[in-house]
């Protein structure tokens, strides 16, 4: 049998998917000393984790609740779950999202594709994809984009504290003071919204009400650091994922040119290939059974979604990037029928799931109208354990007016 690989290893970082494929095969339930966490990584675990309810996310409590300054949305359950859900929910679908916030990211997408359309070169990477969603955030939330600096640095460190692995001391110190940093900057923000609401999805989350209920200053605080953070890096390296992904198939890239109806395949393939976030971790409130033996209630399961998406099990020909297959609802990927499991699924289904697919296929379509023979410049890589994606990104193409 093949040794385990260790998923902290320089190794794995630089290409996780055939140690994922070991440990499917051999390891399918592992206990990883360093991270002091039982490790699963087949797609049938990795969905129990998700949809039986003997998982709690109580793991949160130290791996995110510290550096948000509160209980997110993430941590409820049951009533308290729902309640929260549905004051910040419906910003994020339906009408809300189509006539609000679909305007909102068009503008900005083409605020920063404006920026290079004229250069004939551009790091996709690092000049839209990682500008883009924050920008859309700060929008939503009615902020100063000139603190754009500040915002990137932040999730950035949010985003660190959630994946230190091994509880880097200095990880969690800089996380503290992010906390700290973001806390000193909106509630003065949040307060003067309670006196003075906007048009802002700030001010409409210090106005709603469920049940007699509304949220906390502190609440508030908390869902807009998750929000900075989770859509930030997600969103940002889904963006650049979906255009390197095309870019390595060129076939593919010519049939999404001469059919923008494909470019939400194209996201959900990337989404199963090679997801933005690789891991998660949940917590059992009882002993459970998984395929390679049993987890003790109060451990620390850490489910690999990027090996489960990749599970020949459950995809075809599971390494292939192929937007064609028919093996994946493209019809369902965006809500908790979904059968890959790039969003979680069950009742802590990615609440920006939505927002998520505007960006991409807004974004993408304009970036294919600015760059219609768009080429990679230099081979790109991957990087990252917890959550990955492209380092950079440089395309080139002819330059086209405004």
């Amino acid at each position: 049998m093949p040794e385990a690989p260790d998923i902290l290893s320089p190794e794995f970082n630089a290409d996780p998917y055939p140690a994922y494929r070991v440990l499917r095969e051999h390891h399918p339930l592992l206990w990883h000393e360093p991270m002091q966490s039982y490790v699963v990584s087949r797609y049938e675990d990795v969905a129990k984790a998700f949809r039986d309810p003997v998982f709690t996310s109580n793991n949160y409590e130290w791996q995110l609740e510290p550096v948000h300054g509160g209980k997110t949305i993430l941590q409820l359950d049951g009533r308290e779950h729902a309640r929260r859900r549905a004051l910040v929910a419906p910003a994020f679908r339906g009408d809300e999202l189509r006539e609000r916030f679909e305007p909102l990211i068009e503008r900005n997408a083409a605020e920063l594709i404006d920026e290079f359309r004229s250069a004939g070169q551009v790091d996709l990477v690092e000049q839209f994809a990682r500008r883009l969603p924050v920008n859309v955030i700060v929008d939503m939330l009615g902020l100063d984009k000139a603190d754009y600096g500040r915002f990137q640095r932040w999730y950035t460190s949010i985003i660190g504290f959630l994946g230190n692995l091994t509880q880097d001391p200095d990880v969690v110190a800089d996380g503290l003071r992010t906390s700290e940093e973001f806390a000193a900057y909106l509630i003065p923000i949040i307060q003067q919204r309670r006196e003075n609401p906007g048009d802002d999805l700030l001010s409409r989350m210090c106005l709603a009400e469920v049940d007699g209920t509304r949220m906390t200053d502190q609440d508030i605080k908390a869902f807009c650091s998750l929000l900075l953070a989770a859509g930030g890096e997600t969103t940002d390296k889904a963006i650049a994922g979906v255009f390197r992904n095309l870019l390595a198939h060129p076939a593919q890239l010519a049939a999404v040119r001469q059919d923008r109806t494909l470019i939400p395949q194209a996201f959900v393939e990337t989404l199963r290939y090679t997801p933005p976030v690789h891991m998660i971790m949940r917590e059992p409130a009882e002993d459970v059974t998984f395929s390679g033996g049993t987890v003790p209630a109060g451990s620390t399961v850490t489910v690999l979604i990027g090996a489960a998406n990749r599970d020949a099990e459950h995809f075809a020909n599971p390494d292939d990037f192929d937007l064609f297959r028919e093996d994946l609802d493209t019809g369902n990927a965006f809500s908790a029928a979904a059968n890959h499991l790039a969003f979680a699924l069950g009742r802590h289904f990615c609440v920006g799931a939505l927002l998520a697919k505007a960006e991409v296929e807004i974004g993408a379509n304009l970036l294919l109208d600015a760059m219609p023979d768009l080429h990679a410049a230099e081979p790109s890589n991957e990087t990252g354990v917890f959550t990955r994606g492209p380092d950079a990104l440089r395309v080139r193409f002819s330059p086209v007016a405004a």
